[in-house]
């Protein structure tokens, strides 16, 4: 599939049709947008500030965009981060326009630099959990089901096993907050070029930990990119732990940029994952290779491409 080119008025008429016309209350009491650039079969989700140079700075606006480009979730990393009111904002817009709100990362305070799962300390327990249940709160107020959890460094002193039976106890730890509200938190294996030092690397270990734990609160974020690095084997990975994968994200490798990048053949593996009836959401956690508008829209079209199965 070719890229088109975007010109201006194009954009204009877009804001101006959500805007205008189509800002139509559905019997469910919601709006949706045009979706002018027609829907994906599957639920791709932008992060704020990827779509700027068109939509500006303003998250309203550049949900409005998304949403209009056919874009129906989006990811936040830094949820959190964000004041009581903004979040709230961000909420109330993605109900108008009918997005799923994918994840946002539960424990920055020991995802990295820290033995926080590994080394069994009380410690790092009660940070990781103390986390948790201030993510249940954010969650709530923008309506999210799934929350990255990256389980710290190795402890290099203790034998491996020892090692992952503190994370596992650990994460029963925090499944005890998220079950009552339904909520999941996603394990991402990280690559070891990238992060050295992770305990968690590869998608048969977060099968194995997901296993031990044996809670629906704990399940693996399959990170494409990262698995890329680490062992290739994509698909049959995925089809291996399937049972414990609720959630996936993406970058081409090399570069961490959109599909048709660089080597991963990303319509072969959507097609794949849409095959096994994957309702979830597939995050856009990845840079764009391009610059400015242009480089935006080749982003955009390098999914339509990709979706085009």
């Amino acid at each position: 599939m070719n890229r088109r080119t975007f010109m201006a008025a194009g954009a204009a008429s877009g804001v101006a049709a959500w805007l205008g016309q189509d800002n139509q209350a559905h019997a469910d009491g919601r709006m949706r947008s045009t979706k002018r650039g027609g829907g994906f079969k599957l639920k791709y989700a932008p992060h704020l500030g990827m779509f700027k140079h068109h939509a500006g700075d303003d998250p309203v606006d550049q949900l409005k965009f998304m949403a209009d480009e056919g874009f129906t979730a989006l990811e936040d990393n830094t949820m959190t981060r964000r004041s009581v009111e903004e979040q709230e904002r961000i909420a109330a817009a993605m109900t108008k326009l009918d997005m799923e709100m994918g994840v946002f990362v539960a424990n920055f305070g020991t995802a990295f630099g820290k033995q926080s799962f590994t080394a069994g300390k009380t410690d790092m327990r009660d940070n990781f959990l103390a986390d948790l249940k201030a993510s249940v709160e954010v969650a709530k107020r923008v309506h999210a089901k799934w929350m990255t959890v990256v389980p710290g460094e190795i402890a290099p002193r203790l034998d491996f096993d020892y090692q992952t039976a503190n994370a596992v106890e650990q994460l029963k730890r925090g499944a005890e907050i998220f079950e009552p509200h339904g909520l999941v938190m996603v394990l991402e294996p990280l690559n070891p070029r990238d992060h050295p030092n992770m305990f968690l690397t590869k998608i048969s270990q977060g099968y194995q930990v997901c296993q031990a734990v044996g809670s629906p609160a704990v399940k693996i974020l399959d990170d494409l990119y990262h698995q890329q690095v680490t062992e290739g084997n994509l698909i049959p990975n995925i089809d291996n732990a399937w049972d414990e994968i609720a959630y996936f994200q993406l970058g081409d490798n090399p570069g961490r940029k959109e599909p048709t990048t660089g080597e991963i053949n990303f319509r072969n593996v959507f097609k794949h994952i849409h095959g096994k009836k994957f309702t979830g959401i597939i995050g856009m956690e990845h840079g764009i290779a391009g610059k400015g508008k242009e480089g935006e829209r080749a982003l955009i079209e390098a999914y339509r491409a990709s979706d085009d199965f």
